[in-house]
């Protein structure tokens, strides 16, 4: 939910909901804000240290994971 959340994918409702809690919940903001660093520093790892059969195992992974909230 927190990843749903930092790409505004979240249900208008649940996203002001989780902004809500944030607002008065310092743990759940570091947990937060531990992500958003965690995905900053992600995005400066080269393409080519994930070897291929690896991204696609991820990418099926994920597409898995999603249709399973459906």
């Amino acid at each position: 939910m927190v990843t749903d959340y930092l790409e505004g994918a979240l249900h208008p409702r649940l996203q002001k909901a989780v902004a809500e809690h944030l607002a008065g919940c310092p743990h759940c903001r570091e947990y937060l804000e531990q992500m958003r660093r965690t995905i900053a520093v992600s995005r400066e790892l080269p393409a080519d240290d994930v070897p291929a059969d690896v991204v696609d195992a991820l990418a099926r992974a994920f597409a898995q994971y999603r249709r399973s909230e459906d």
